[in-house]
């Protein structure tokens, strides 16, 4: 298999970001299983170009440098903190800019942090329907971590470490699977 890009993007608007540290851990666990290029695209470092411009069009070099490594990656890993039940305004954002064709069949890792570990449901009540509208694959497994998960913004849980393991295998699966199926359809077609 070819070396695959896989891109990080932490929702985080802090530093240090325990959203971060989930996002990081995730990119690090699939590129152990899997030859990868990987990045990170931080909200806190990303937001003077993305907020530029509240359209594609008027954004600047450096914004559509950003939403084209987001619409290139092979695998997104893409993390947020939980605030008012749902995820951060500014990673609205940057998806408002992403084309809507262009993470048709990409696979997406899921995370994301919260104060309580009711928090969590944000994976399935918010982000999942995000990447849904896109036509994107999101992995099975997604990873919340709450403060027990945490030192400062150092991961310490092992539950949440476990997490991490099955969700990137789960992640090289997909990915393993659709680059399979484009394969045998470009054989075939």
């Amino acid at each position: 298999m070819a070396r695959l890009s896989v891109l990080g993007i932490s929702g985080g608007v802090s530093t240090p970001s325990r959203t971060t540290a989930v996002v990081n851990a995730l990119v690090k666990a699939v590129a152990f299983r899997v030859p990868a290029d990987t990045g990170l695209i931080e909200i806190t470092e990303a937001a003077p170009s993305l907020f530029a411009g509240l359209s594609r069009s008027a954004l600047g070099a450096s914004g559509e440098a950003i939403i084209q490594r987001v619409e290139k990656a092979d695998l997104l890993v893409v993390g947020t903190p939980v605030y008012r039940a749902s995820y951060t305004g500014a990673l609205k954002h940057l998806f408002d800019l992403v084309d809507y064709r262009a993470l048709g069949g990409k696979t997406v890792l899921l995370g994301a942090t919260g104060g309580s570990p009711y928090h969590g449901l944000v994976l399935e009540h918010q982000l999942r329907p995000l990447f849904g509208f896109f036509g994107a694959v999101t992995v099975p497994t997604g990873v919340y971590g709450s403060p027990d998960d945490f030192v400062g913004a150092e991961l310490v849980g092992p539950s949440i470490r476990d997490r991490i393991s099955r969700a990137a295998f789960e992640a090289v699966s997909l990915l393993n699977s659709s680059h399979a199926d484009a394969a045998v359809s470009a054989r075939v077609g």
